[in-house]
């Protein structure tokens, strides 16, 4: 089998790359999927232009333009990515990414900080119920840890001191943004406002009852909907960035 993918999915979170993995199965049960993560160390500053370099250093690697994708954060590394690199990019597929790029879990987590007079744990029991709807204390308190993790040791746009001011542009790949109908992070008004930045050809899907994971509570129809996507005639490979030689 090449070793060259159809597909990439960014991880920019690892901590949180439980939840992409369902996906990833059914996708790779179709496509040609590779995986990128992208580990902050301690000594490094929470930059995103830094992790986009360096998946730039990966993609040039490549013969062809890839089906970028990601989730929340790391969705929108790919969408940055993109507007940047727009001839390595053959589609972009960002799940849980708002037209406001601004908007995320992590910036609704310092709001939440700042608003309620309660301990951090609290706030971070209540984004769970957020993002996931109720679960038992047992999942509460994992999925608690893990968001934590994320938060103290992980790249971020955001801070209790500042929030990193991000504008969308237009990219000039194939787009489809992917919503949960169910999401309060990216609440309907958000998911429509990418109807104003849209070109040709993209598209907008939501997911049923899907909440902010959406991709992990729904991987079939999530799946199906991405794979639909790529099989369209301008998702189609347009040409290759390196001649192999013979």
């Amino acid at each position: 089998m090449s070793t060259i993918p159809d597909g990439l999915w960014l991880c920019a979170n690892p901590t949180l790359k439980h939840f992409d993995r369902p996906l990833l199965g059914q996708l790779s049960q179709q496509a040609h999927l590779h995986c990128w993560e992208y580990a902050q160390s301690a000594d490094e500053p929470c930059d995103l232009a830094v992790a986009i370099a360096l998946l730039h250093d990966y993609l040039q690697s490549l013969t062809h333009p890839v089906h970028l994708l990601g989730h929340s954060l790391s969705g929108l590394l790919a969408l940055l990515y993109a507007q940047q690199h727009p001839e390595r990019v053959q589609s972009l597929t960002l799940l849980s990414v708002g037209a406001d790029p601004q908007i995320g879990w992590q910036s609704h987590y310092y709001t939440l900080r700042n608003l309620l007079p309660c301990s951090r744990k609290t706030v971070l029991n209540q984004m769970v119920r957020l993002l996931f709807g109720p679960q038992s204390p047992k999942i509460t308190a994992r999925f608690t840890r893990m968001l934590t993790r994320v938060l103290d040791a992980e790249l971020a746009p955001h801070s209790l001191i500042a929030r990193h001011d991000l504008t969308l542009a237009p990219v000039a790949t194939p787009l489809l943004a992917c919503h949960g109908s169910q999401d309060v992070i990216l609440d309907p008004n958000a998911q429509i406002q990418w109807n104003s930045v849209f070109k040709p050809g993209d598209r907008r899907w939501q997911c049923p009852a899907g909440r902010h994971f959406f991709h992990y509570e729904y991987p079939e129809l999530t799946g199906q909907a991405i794979l639909q996507f790529w099989q369209q005639p301008i998702c189609q490979p347009r040409f290759s960035l390196i001649e192999r030689p013979l």
